[in-house]
């Protein structure tokens, strides 16, 4: 359906949120109230959700998230279907916290664990919770032994900015291959905490000459609306064959295409559970009547 309606035909990575459900009420969190709210996809769901897309869209990779995926009780289970059932490139994101043992039992079917960090010690766990950048790093350092290679997120705020160079030196250390840097959107609990935004544009300058300078062995990718005139407008082209890098399904099912429009219910596919399709439901706000652009990433 997809295909149909905008001429895409391969889509490299489902990001798949398996649960609103987290044991963390972070401040700037795109999902607001709906982190209580019990959707879920069911393991068989999901596992008929990445068959769908490995089939119909040429998907390559998925990125397991939530709420919190290892909150999630039938992870294993969906981890290892992905890897040797599909052959995907499976990642997880997940805020580390407490997950030594369900990480080891997955270990061997994981590609890549991406850690949610939002500075360093005390700015990190104001934002996330108590004692969550100490069990942060703890996962990281667990990962290592298991073999299991490692990145790190982070949303830029007013509260982190300038902890962005410390971080990254910090992951060095836990031999962190990448460093993944986004823009705060305000939806969600973002848009309850608007003195997390960052007002002065002049501070992502700041920001980007210091990455620059600072001769990290870890790879910095950074949002380039994390810029001084924010990211060029990118949007899929209007007609004919052609690719995109990702699409998500948060646990309803609505399908985003575009990272500026999660959260923002402006969704105009679904992936039906029960028919095991996807559907086209367009709306006066969806990304598509919007021409919502896509988010623009470059190397720092």
């Amino acid at each position: 359906m997809i295909g149909e309606v905008t001429g895409i035909r391969k889509i490299r990575m489902l990001y798949l949120q398996l649960l609103y459900r987290c044991n963390f009420e972070c401040l700037h969190c795109f999902h607001g109230k709906r982190l209580q709210h019990a959707d879920a996809f069911t393991a068989d769901e999901a596992v008929k959700l990445l068959t769908l897309m490995r089939e119909l869209y040429d998907t390559e990779a998925v990125t397991l998230l939530g709420g919190e995926p290892f909150v999630y009780k039938d992870l294993a289970q969906v981890v290892r279907y992905a890897k040797r059932e599909l052959g995907l490139r499976v990642e997880i994101c997940t805020n580390g916290y407490r997950i030594e043992r369900r990480l080891t039992e997955i270990a061997p079917h994981l590609d890549l664990l991406r850690v949610s960090l939002e500075g360093i010690g005390s700015t990190n766990d104001h934002i996330r919770k108590f004692g969550s950048y100490q069990s942060a790093l703890s996962a990281l350092d667990v990962a290592r032994g298991l073999g299991v290679r490692t990145g790190a997120t982070m949303t830029v705020t007013s509260r982190n900015i300038n902890e962005v160079l410390p971080l990254a030196r910090t992951l060095e250390h836990y031999e962190v291959e990448q460093l993944k840097l986004h823009c705060l959107r305000p939806v969600g609990h973002a848009a309850d905490h608007p003195e997390l935004l960052v007002t002065d544009s002049a501070a992502y300058v700041r920001l980007r000459d210091q990455l620059q300078n600072a001769a990290l062995t870890i790879e910095v990718i950074v949002d380039e609306d994390l810029s001084e005139h924010g990211a060029p407008d990118v949007r899929a082209p209007a007609d004919g064959p052609t690719e995109i890098e990702r699409i998500e399904a948060d646990p309803r099912g609505a399908l985003t295409m575009s990272c500026k429009a999660v959260g923002r219910d402006s969704h105009a596919f679904w992936y039906d559970k029960l028919a095991d399709h996807i559907v086209h439901r367009p709306s006066a706000n969806d990304e598509l009547t919007f021409e919502i652009p896509n988010v623009v990433y470059g190397r720092a």
